[in-house]
């Protein structure tokens, strides 16, 4: 061997040692930091692994309070069926028992007109026998209607004369316009038509003067003063329909005024005076 050969080799023996150690620390280099990246990774994926876990949590609440909803829900909708289902029923139950009244109610009256029109037969069949009696009394019922009639009107003529407050006999009383229009045409005295509100002033007729003190509609009264030859006669709480009397002038001659309707505050009627009075 020659002396190249064995520095060769001396040299080559001297540095494997060299490079086995700049290996070994290039892999323990190579180590450390491939550890530290594992590290790194670990921690990210544990990080990653708690915010799932967490977000796991927060989804099985939410999953559990909408199961509690629905369940919720679905116990109200129930309830709703039920109710509905049993209003139903009742009105359902209602409905049949107004048929059923009404039409025993249908059947009583079938009944009882059924009844009625045989009574009407009868009637009817009674009545075409006495026709020819009918006929014959028509002449002397015509004869008592009339007389009958006359005794009414004399009557009625009657219950018109009534005695004042004064204690004196009325006339004829009337108490409606028409009525008062008929009493004018008879000419037995004057009439004169008046009507008087409250707060006015006191309103000349022939030779009087009305004014209205009180009117109650719902008593039917009223009030008024009455002014003749220079003296004023206080007519208190008279009726509606009543003569209300007075005399009045040189040669004193009785006055009467009659009041046929009373509103508020205000009344209406006439005054009736002897034939020939100023």
């Amino acid at each position: 061997m020659s002396v190249n050969e064995e520095k060769y080799v001396e040299q080559r023996e001297a540095s494997g040692p060299l490079i086995t150690a700049v290996v070994a620390v290039v892999l323990a280099v190579g180590a450390l930091i491939w550890c530290f990246g594992l590290h790194n990774h670990l921690e990210t994926d544990e990080a990653n692994l708690a915010t799932a876990t967490q977000r796991n949590i927060e989804l099985a609440k939410k999953l559990e309070a909408t199961n509690a909803q629905l369940q919720a829900t679905s116990e109200t909708l129930g309830q709703s069926v039920g109710m509905t289902q049993k209003q139903l029923e009742a009105r359902a139950t209602a409905i049949m028992a107004a048929q059923r009244a009404s039409t025993a109610k249908i059947e009583h009256e079938q009944e009882v007109n059924a009844k009625q029109i045989g009574a009407v037969a009868s009637d009817v069949s009674a009545v075409k026998t006495d026709v020819g009696g009918v006929k014959t009394d028509v002449g002397g019922v015509k004869t008592d209607v009339a007389s009958t009639k006359q005794d009414l009107e004399d009557t009625k003529v009657q219950l018109q004369r009534v005695v004042g407050d004064a204690g004196v006999m009325s006339g004829q009383i009337a108490t409606t316009h028409a009525e008062l229009e008929v009493l004018k045409h008879k000419g037995d005295r004057n009439y004169y038509e008046f009507t008087l509100h409250k707060g006015q002033q006191p309103l000349l007729l022939s030779s009087i003067k009305l004014q209205l003190k009180k009117a109650d509609e719902k008593h039917s009264k009223f009030t008024l003063n009455v002014s003749a030859d220079d003296k004023n006669i206080e007519k208190k709480d008279k009726g509606l329909d009543e003569p209300v009397q007075f005399y009045t002038g040189k040669t004193p001659v009785l006055y009467e005024l009659v009041v046929n309707q009373i509103s508020k505050n205000q009344v209406t009627g006439y005054l009736s005076t002897p034939k020939g009075a100023s």
